[in-house]
């Protein structure tokens, strides 16, 4: 039967009262929080393009460490910022790399949760595979179970993993699920809460039949989950307003968040506003605007402005 456990169960050290209480407090947060996920997980191949967006081009770094090394000070800056705070972001998604390291001293998961009171998660894929039946799976991810314990150990509550759906093709969405939910059963085993994101391409002719495809198929793996195995879902912002209303109500989903996928961040907020329920999950829509060269003051009230923005459409 569909829910069962895929593979052996990890092995996780059994929690401390005190880290149960976090736990419960961080699962809290992202069920009622009224704010959004703020999502600094570009990997790789998006790197260069978010740094260059930040004003750094190529010219500033000759390797992959250096490259990471600026991503990560990007990060850091945004993170560190005054502006930056609980009372507007409930959670925010890292980079393994950025989970390995470092912010002022302490390792980032711990410095989100203990300093800022914002709920830490990792991106676990590892991109994309080639294009079958309209979808685009996820690239097998080698090593999941010991980047599982790494992450519990970090003091991580949660994982997100993205696949792309490019039209209304119903084998391609269902591929897209049942991966998605495969892999969801393990993260769950590992005691962490899955970010489950089918994202849906903007640019899909049929993105409505696509969205509507989707919306069946996700009931139908959430209908199976077992009490006490909750997930979040990551979706794109749908062509039809208040269509994940049944998914946003659903007992088996913690929050439905959403992807800003390619609109523009003020399009975006709009779309975001007139779909009750639903957060934002952004990461283009919110670096936009900021600078590598900028004064601490013009950095802050810059992105002070975008979460606002953000903010204000996630809980309209």
């Amino acid at each position: 039967m569909y829910g069962a456990a895929v593979g052996p169960r990890l092995t996780t050290p059994t929690p401390t009262r005190e880290g149960q209480n976090v736990n419960q407090q961080q699962a809290e947060q992202i069920r009622h929080g009224a704010g959004f996920i703020a999502a600094l997980d570009q990997s790789g191949g998006s790197t260069p393009k978010a740094l260059a967006g930040y004003g750094i081009d190529s010219e500033r770094y000759t390797n992959e460490a250096e490259m990471y090394a600026l991503v990560h000070a990007m990060r850091s800056r945004i993170i560190t910022s005054r502006v930056f705070t609980s009372e507007r972001i409930i959670g925010a998604i890292l980079f393994e790399r950025t989970m390995d390291a470092q912010i002022e001293g302490r390792p980032t998961a711990e410095y989100l949760w203990e300093v800022k009171q914002i709920v830490p998660f990792l991106k676990v894929d590892k991109g994309l595979a080639d294009e079958a039946d309209g979808a685009r799976l996820m690239k097998p991810i080698p090593g999941l179970e010991d980047l599982l314990g790494r992450a519990v150990a970090a003091g991580i509550f949660g994982t997100k993993m993205r696949s792309v759906i490019l039209g209304a093709d119903e084998a391609g969405v269902r591929a897209v699920v049942a991966q998605q939910f495969e892999i969801a059963e393990k993260i769950l085993d590992a005691g962490l809460v899955p970010i489950i994101e089918p994202e849906v391409d903007i640019h899909a002719p049929d993105k409505a039949e696509a969205e509507d495809l989707l919306v069946t198929e996700l009931t139908r793996r959430l209908d199976a989950l077992d009490e006490g195995r909750d997930v979040v879902l990551k979706v794109t912002i749908p062509s039809r307003d208040g269509l994940y209303s049944s998914l946003i109500e659903h007992p088996r989903v913690m929050r439905v968040v959403a992807l800003s996928g390619g609109y523009e961040r003020e399009d975006a907020n709009a779309r975001l506003a007139r779909n009750p329920g639903l957060i934002a999950s952004f990461s283009r829509a919110l670096l936009e605007g900021l600078s590598d060269g900028q004064a601490q003051a013009d950095f802050d009230a810059t992105l002070d402005a975008t979460i606002e923005g953000i903010h204000r459409a996630s809980v309209a």
